[in-house]
């Protein structure tokens, strides 16, 4: 029996619990997505470049097609993270989360056929229960409106996160995970800088200090861990820890912001929860 690595395990959990925290500065911040998303990507590539200039680099990209693949991986975070806080702005934390967690089902339909791997009939079933518990979190919601809304910018903030976990998979053995997280973060930062010209706000000292720390802690650390996660497991079972976000994000909503979950919310969540540690017990005997 194959054993899955614990290391890869626990920076992927790590990595999902800030991944959860990061979702409340989408109500903590009253500025526009893109705005937060470039406060975010700034400060995270800032301390990213840090731990490159003290660690070592490491293995860099020098020709023009890998930095021009990272330019694209990079546009593809931005658009994830965009989509992800446009969904909880309009929303809640909760429905923002969990739509975002469908994305192990675009993965588990694209994966085998990108690497050439196995289909498994467990990743059908696992991924099909995961949308079940999104279902009855939001089912009981009317149609349209606000809850309409995040529902459909958090499913394609899902759909582009799990292009950029696929193709972080293929490229994360060529180079450090920090440099992979630098450089991504770094264009999508650059992609966004041209969008300041129409910006006319004004921030002030706490908001700095909330983009900082959703930078530093809650984007450079946790994308380190979690793009590293993948060198240990595969993108499908990074996927399903993933889906515990939503049940952090919750948590700290509820205990943050005073959000309190409906039973459907919990109910939906604990079918989430149950799936993922099954998942990950079948995984580690498999």
């Amino acid at each position: 029996m194959k054993n899955i690595n614990t290391t890869g395990l626990l920076e992927t959990h790590a990595a999902v619990l800030l991944f959860g925290l990061a979702g409340l500065f989408g109500k903590y911040l009253d500025l526009p997505a893109w705005t937060i998303v470039l406060g975010r990507t700034g400060f995270a590539t800032a301390a990213l470049g840090m731990v490159m200039v003290v660690a070592g680099p490491g293995k860099m990209p020098r020709d023009a097609k890998t930095i021009l693949l990272f330019a694209l991986l990079g546009a593809l975070l931005a658009v994830h993270w965009i989509f992800f806080f446009l969904a909880i702005q309009v929303s809640t934390v909760a429905v923002g989360l969990l739509a975002f967690s469908t994305f192990p089902v675009f993965i588990t339909c694209i994966e085998p056929w990108w690497f050439k791997e196995k289909r498994r009939a467990f990743d059908g079933i696992t991924a099909l229960l995961v949308m079940v518990g999104v279902c009855i979190m939001v089912y009981p919601s009317p149609f349209g409106g606000q809850i309409f809304s995040g529902v459909a910018w958090g499913i394609l903030s899902g759909f582009t996160f799990a292009i950029l976990s696929l193709l972080n998979r293929k490229w994360v053995r060529e180079h450090p995970p920090v440099v992979i997280a630098f450089y991504q973060n770094g264009f999508a930062f650059l992609l966004l800088m041209p969008m300041l010209a129409g910006f006319h706000g004004h921030l002030g000292a706490g908001q700095w200090a909330m983009l900082a720390f959703l930078g530093v802690v809650c984007t450079a650390l946790s994308h380190a861990l979690f793009i590293r996660g993948l060198t240990f497991i595969r993108a499908q079972l990074a996927s399903v820890i993933a889906c515990l976000e939503p049940v952090y994000g919750i948590v700290f909503a509820y205990l943050l912001l005073d959000e309190t979950p409906s039973p459907p919310t919990l109910a939906g969540g604990t079918v989430i929860l149950i799936t993922t540690i099954a998942a990950m017990s079948r995984r580690t005997t498999v």
